[in-house]
């Protein structure tokens, strides 16, 4: 699944966009993501210094039992409570948070797993690229940014092994399609222009 082999002495931080991956995964396969085989890939029999899982709470009553799930794999769960601004817009996202976790741990770890295909991290992996940690990205090839992969030194797409990282759906793991004009167009087909 890597381009290159991992070495079982490097030091790995993990730190995954939880929202980013959730709504890839519904919206290109209608199913959920396996987080504790997306943490088992990304150490891939190195060393897990630290395993962060950026969510954000939005009072939904399932989400206490799915944050105790994602601790109880092996992840530091980070919430952030969904901003309702006065016009009635919604805003969570951990962009900031995540990448000043990942400065913050750059000099004690040899490889750093972002797991999102949010192209604003692509200047975060080039900059821990420079301080001398390998870069590897784990995202849905068709929702992640092309920036970002090209920053990484290795891109891991999960589309590509969705039966192995997506919770079957009723039983199987089906790719959506989208309607462009009056064709049909499965989504595989479509590039990412970002």
């Amino acid at each position: 699944m890597k381009n290159t082999l991992p070495q079982p002495e490097q030091r790995v931080g993990v730190f995954v966009d939880i929202q980013n991956m959730y709504y890839s995964a519904k919206h290109l396969f209608d199913s959920k993501v396996d987080f504790g085989k997306i943490l088992a890939e990304a150490v891939a029999g190195r060393k897990l210094i630290r395993a962060m899982a950026y969510v954000i709470k939005a009072d939904v009553g399932e989400e206490a039992h799915f944050f105790e799930a994602l601790n109880s794999q092996g992840y530091e769960v980070r919430v952030k409570e969904l901003q309702t601004f006065y016009s009635g817009v919604k805003k969570g996202d951990w962009d900031v948070g995540v990448s000043m976790d990942v400065v913050r741990l750059a000099s004690k770890i040899d490889v750093v797993v972002l797991v999102s295909g949010d192209g604003d991290y692509a200047e975060l992996i080039k900059y821990v690229k420079a301080l001398g940690c390998k870069a590897e990205i784990m995202a849905f090839g068709e929702s992640s940014s092309i920036h970002l992969r090209e920053a990484a030194d290795d891109f891991i797409n999960l589309s590509e092994f969705a039966e192995h990282f997506l919770i079957k759906n009723n039983g199987k793991i089906k790719k959506r399609r989208i309607i462009t004009g009056t064709k049909n167009v499965n989504k595989k087909e479509v590039k990412k222009t970002e």
